[in-house]
């Protein structure tokens, strides 16, 4: 079965954030499509691609060369493969690989398994990426496509690989012993995309019994609404949630009180910008909602759907360019010619030998400065000369 085809669960690992910080939204997505992206789908794609190669590697005598061969091809058929999933989803394998060879004694490795979490959370299963587990450690390693560093993935109390780890632990407490947890998560897309934390298996059973306790006012469709940014972000619900409304409508419409300067500060605009990021989401969504109620022939007064610009494309390529060839215009003044960029170079010739032939041709340049939360990794940056360099320069 492929992984877009698999069940998944009203509770399940992967929302796991947005039912246990706000549980009703649970009950309030059920029965709503979810229309994933372009991006969830290529990173679908990745996946059974990372998937394949560990199965290739680890159960080799089942899964040889040959039969990785063929299901690569089929892979390829896919109309959003591109070659560069090659190179990424090797860094994945490498990484649990070596995760692998540091256990003392050779783990038991399990591939896409599926985890019972019911222990927890009410029907709840999910298919953890890759399971390692002997010497007392059960490692859980999670495989992320993602490639903005604002989707930038933390294992660190990252509930998703929590509940996968409880249920590792649930149906292996009777083979092995346990005494530490350790979490990874790898995005191979971003500079720094590999996170990691480890815990005694004493923490991960108290987190246990706090989702316990959320999962059953989830199941219930109980407890308070809590929208947010990070909480609305995936759920179905999110475009005609009445609580994400009233909220977003205080932020963005209610007046401050008292009197106030005529020029906001710097902590008033860190505040509203903040406060902003949410209400901008919210009335995307809302009118991405309101474009589909159109078009499927629904009234939302005030609101149409017309068509977009169009846009123009040859039928015939080939065919078109030769009649315009046998007309008399020049094949150059068709086409242009463009170098290959410098990524896929690296990618056709392999990251050693492009170092080794072209490495002192290559400059790297600042990226454009760009607005992002203070826990952003990347470092921050700022126009200011310092004091030493600005006396060079006056000296010189």
């Amino acid at each position: 079965m492929g992984h877009s085809e698999r069940d998944h669960a009203l509770l399940g690992p992967s929302n796991a954030y947005q039912w246990a910080a706000c549980p009703p939204s649970a009950r309030l997505s059920e029965g709503l499509p979810d229309t994933g992206s372009e991006a969830a789908k290529e990173g679908t794609l990745a996946h059974e691609l990372a998937e394949l190669k560990l199965r290739n590697y680890f159960f080799s005598q089942d899964f040889g060369k040959r039969k990785l061969a063929v299901a690569v091809k089929k892979l390829k058929e896919d109309p959003l493969w591109n070659d560069e999933m090659m190179g990424y989803t090797d860094d994945y394998l490498d990484y649990v690989r070596a995760a692998a060879l540091s256990f003392k004694t050779e783990p038991s490795v399990a591939v896409e398994k599926r985890v019972d979490i019911s222990e927890y959370v009410p029907e709840c299963f999910g298919t953890a990426d890759c399971l390692l587990i002997g010497g007392g450690i059960i490692h859980v390693i999670d495989f992320k496509y993602g490639k903005n560093p604002s989707g930038r993935v933390e294992a660190e109390n990252n509930l998703q690989m929590q509940l996968y780890a409880l249920g590792a632990w649930t149906a292996s407490r009777m083979l092995y012993r346990v005494d530490r947890v350790r979490m990874s998560i790898v995005q191979p897309r971003l500079p720094d995309g590999i996170t990691e934390w480890e815990i005694p298996l004493e923490k991960l059973l108290e987190t246990g019994e706090w989702i316990r306790e959320r999962a059953q006012l989830a199941w219930k469709g109980e407890g308070e609404y809590h929208p947010d940014e990070k909480t609305c972000r995936f759920c179905r619900a999110k475009s005609r949630c009445r609580a994400r409304a009233e909220k977003n409508l205080e932020l963005a419409f209610a007046p401050e009180k008292g009197k106030l300067p005529p020029l906001i500060s710097n902590e008033e605009m860190g505040k509203y910008l903040l406060q902003g990021q949410d209400v901008a989401k919210w009335l995307s969504d809302l009118q991405e909602c309101a474009l589909q109620e159109c078009l499927a022939g629904h009234d939302v007064p005030g609101w149409k759907a017309v068509e977009g610009r169009s846009t123009r494309k040859w039928t015939d390529m080939d065919a078109a360019f030769g009649r315009l060839m046998e007309s008399g215009i020049n094949a150059a003044v068709l086409w242009e010619r463009k170098p290959v960029t410098l990524a896929q170079i690296e990618k056709i010739v392999g990251k050693k030998d492009f170092a080794e032939c072209v490495g002192e041709y290559v400059v790297k340049e600042p990226g454009k400065p760009a607005l992002v939360q203070e826990s952003d990794n990347r470092p921050a940056i700022t126009n200011r000369v310092a004091a030493a360099e600005a006396f060079k320069e006056e000296e010189s």
